[in-house]
């Protein structure tokens, strides 16, 4: 009797254990990739940061941590006795990624907005060509846009790598609010209607609080896009107005022929920093904006 009063309890046991074990094991996989992955892309950056601080004779030190730590490394990379113009360069940056990024939001969202609520002939074709011209590529129109910005004067000028940088984000911009405002219910539009509002503050006072947290997303990665453009910036600018990217290329080492690896590194630290910080500021507002249209 005894034995049979056993039996079903180990029988019923044992799939329970397994079950566990499985759901053990898959969240110990889903912890481990993270991890790796995380080591996989935060590395680069810590070596970076480890050469920055590493005086110029122990470039090539293979020691994982910061040994020989010194400035001058960012002394080095500000100093302009070597025609370098990095301070002058960040300015241009934060400038050049500001201004693409409210112009291309400025057009994007009412352009978006367009596309996921108007009903017009040949609105697919049109996120079709949006989508293309997100995808094309810059070096095809490195050439024309010189020959362009050369017959009117704008080699040099802020204009020159203004114009062809909102040409890159806009698509990313429509494409992106497009889908977002595609999947927000026309109830809320109707309801501010039915109580009096007009289109306009309809638009302006229910869909944009709510479109918030993409509208941030958006911002953050137009102004990266912005930020980290190379190709173009380094044809149309000019000592004083070309980016950090191409500012960083053009760093010139105390002797001839001599890379300076560590001035490098210090610069490519020092330009990674807005880029969280801002990252870290605007995520949380998209979690605010995320909480406030949750509680509505």
């Amino acid at each position: 009797m005894s034995s049979a009063t056993v039996k079903p309890a180990v029988l019923t046991t044992a799939p329970k254990t397994a079950a566990r074990n499985r759901a053990r094991w898959a969240s110990s996989r889903t912890y481990i990739s993270a991890v790796l992955i995380f080591i996989w892309c935060l590395l680069p950056f810590y070596w970076m940061v480890v050469t920055a601080f590493r005086d110029v004779g122990y470039t090539f030190d293979t020691t994982p941590w910061i040994t020989h730590f010194t400035w001058d490394n960012f002394v080095t990379a500000f100093s302009t006795s070597l025609g370098n113009h990095f301070g002058q360069a960040l300015l241009n940056s934060l400038f050049i990624g500001l201004v693409v990024t409210v112009i291309g939001l400025l057009f994007g969202v009412f352009a978006a907005y367009a596309l996921a609520r108007l009903n017009f002939r040949f609105k697919f074709l049109v996120l079709g060509f949006i989508l293309g011209a997100s995808m094309f590529p810059g070096v095809a129109i490195v050439t024309p846009l010189f020959q362009l910005f050369t017959n009117i004067g704008w080699i040099g000028s802020y204009q020159a790598l203004i114009i062809p940088n909102i040409s890159f984000v806009l698509p990313l911009t429509v494409y992106t609010l497009t889908s977002f405002f595609r999947e927000m219910p026309w109830e809320l539009e109707e309801s501010a209607r039915i109580d009096g509002c007009t289109q306009g503050q309809a638009f302006r006072k229910v869909i944009m609080p709510l479109a918030a947290p993409a509208v941030f997303t958006t911002a953050i990665l137009a102004f990266i896009s912005s930020w980290n453009e190379f190709l173009i910036a380094s044809q149309m600018s000019n000592d004083q107005t070309q980016t950090v990217t191409v500012a960083i290329a053009s760093f010139a080492g105390s002797q001839p022929h001599q890379e300076p690896y560590t001035a490098i590194m210090a610069a490519g630290t020092i330009v990674v920093i807005p880029l969280v910080i801002m990252v870290l500021i605007f995520q949380r507002k998209i979690v605010a904006g995320l909480t406030a249209g949750a509680v509505k």
